[in-house]
């Protein structure tokens, strides 16, 4: 069955299909190619262009590692993750992932540090502890305090996430979806039977839905709004002072906790614009997900100017530029990843918190499980409508946790 790819359509109100996508961003291009490929009739809807810069899926590059500080139940999910990105590679014929090893800096108790050898040690993962003389001397980019360590994941690297999606889109294509770009979905009916699309220009009768829309997600998933955040995050990129010290072969990609101050990203000079630096949620500032995204301001810039003086001093000069994307955030910043419990026919894949893009690749996979089949054998227990409203319910919402006088 040949696939295609079009614009607004003016289809029929009797066209049928298997599974609905709205959203074909990172997760939703995925699910796109896991249920093609399974020989499944899917149709998708994203109201922009392919690998447009309204959502969280542009700006070069995405970290990738398996030390997962965050919590080590992620391992398993990155294990497939990997494979998954070097099989949509072997299609393509084509990189999507580097490898250049991710450095978690930081004092030995703290989060990402303390996280990364967990991870490590309860999976038996490759991992090497340098002390600060030791960073210094292999990696002079970087600067570091006496007391501090950092933990090397040689398996960690970075992604392409514009070519991750345009290549899941390619092969969506190649394998038979029908995805319709320009043509946002306005209402989703659930039926006896079927549950009915709808957009500004057609309806379809589809079996299942997967929503997958990011910061847009309260618009169709009503249940979301207060816990689901659309936030600012902002990443400059700086053209090295000393260029032999950015090379990937010399300065791995990294994560920096900096306490109080939160925590840093950042990678090599993989591109002509040079280093690549951002900080995580940057200022937890809310966004109207419809607005255009906000511009970069001083306050922007001056923290990430200041990162790069007291942290890369030899490594960035001259800001070439900055960008704003969206996160969008969950009071537990982990992922929803479940079905619809009010219709289970309907699977929600967002938000993810800042950190998903790394697992495009198997939430794609996880995702055409939960439409055929209702269920997956991969870990996603803790992504469940269940798993966040416990949590919320012991810890408050994001915006309570962002002002306790709510």
């Amino acid at each position: 069955m040949n696939g295609s790819m079009t614009g607004p359509t003016t289809a029929a109100p009797t066209a049928r299909f298997d599974v609905a996508i709205v959203g074909l961003g990172a997760m939703g291009s995925a699910a796109a190619a896991h249920l093609a490929a399974r020989g499944v009739s899917v149709i998708g809807f994203d109201a922009y262009h392919p690998a447009h810069g309204l959502g969280s899926s542009h700006g070069d590059s995405r970290l990738i590692r398996l030390g997962y500080f965050e919590d080590p139940s992620y391992v398993p999910l990155l294990q497939r993750a990997y494979a998954n990105w070097r099989a949509l590679e072997g299609r393509l014929r084509d990189e999507i992932l580097t490898i250049t090893g991710v450095l978690q800096i930081g004092l030995p108790d703290s989060k990402i540090v303390s996280g990364t050898l967990k991870s490590s040690d309860m999976y038996g993962l490759a991992s090497e502890t340098l002390d600060a003389a030791a960073l210094r001397a292999r990696h002079p980019a970087f600067a570091i305090d006496d007391d501090e360590i950092a933990v090397l994941d040689p398996q960690g690297g970075y992604l392409r996430p514009e070519a991750a999606v345009m290549g899941h889109v390619k092969l969506a294509v190649a394998d038979g979806a029908v995805l319709h770009f320009g043509e946002k979905v306005t209402a989703i009916r659930p039926q006896a039977e079927d549950i009915t699309v709808e957009t500004a220009t057609g309806r379809y009768s589809v079996g299942r839905v997967i929503v997958a829309t990011g910061s847009w997600i309260t618009d169709l998933v009503p249940d979301l709004a207060g816990k689901a955040m659309p936030i600012k995050q902002v990443v400059a990129w700086y053209q090295p002072a000393d260029g032999f010290l950015t090379t990937p072969q010399r300065m791995p990609a990294f994560i920096r906790d900096e306490g109080e101050d939160g925590s840093y990203f950042g990678f090599p000079a993989i591109g002509v614009d040079g280093v690549k630096v951002g900080r995580h949620a940057h200022f937890m500032e809310e966004i109207d997900p419809h607005a255009p995204n906000p511009p970069v301001n001083a306050r922007d810039t001056d923290l990430l100017d200041a990162f790069v003086r007291r942290r890369l001093p030899t490594a960035a000069g001259l800001r070439v530029r900055a960008t704003t994307c969206r996160y969008t955030m969950l009071p537990s910043e982990d992922f929803l990843i479940d079905l619809l419990p009010s219709d289970p026919r309907i699977v929600i894949a967002s938000p993810c918190s800042g950190h998903g893009f790394k697992f495009t690749s198997v939430v794609g996979e996880i995702l055409a499980d939960l439409a055929l089949d209702g269920g997956t054998r991969l870990p996603i227990g803790a992504f469940s409508f269940e798993a966040m409203n416990r949590f919320i319910a012991s810890r408050g919402t994001r915006a309570e946790l962002e002002n306790p006088t709510l």
